[in-house]
């Protein structure tokens, strides 16, 4: 997979990601269990999401003329 999200987009993904496991584990939820989708997007640097839309957050080097 190509990756498509910068380190920003990667803090935002895994914060995000332990906060929804802890609610769903504090609120004694399954929909904690979702907190799972980000983490998991964030260890591999890829979102199959923005894939069909072109999006990406990864900086890209400019060439030079």
């Amino acid at each position: 997979m190509k990756k498509n999200v910068g380190s920003v987009d990667r803090v935002l993904r895994i914060v995000l990601g332990v906060v929804i496991v802890a609610l769903g584990l504090y609120y004694q939820s399954w929909w904690g269990v979702l907190g799972i989708i980000p983490l998991f997007t964030a260890s591999i640097s890829s979102c199959p999401l923005y894939m069909p839309f072109g999006i990406s957050t990864c900086k890209t080097k400019e060439t030079e003329k």
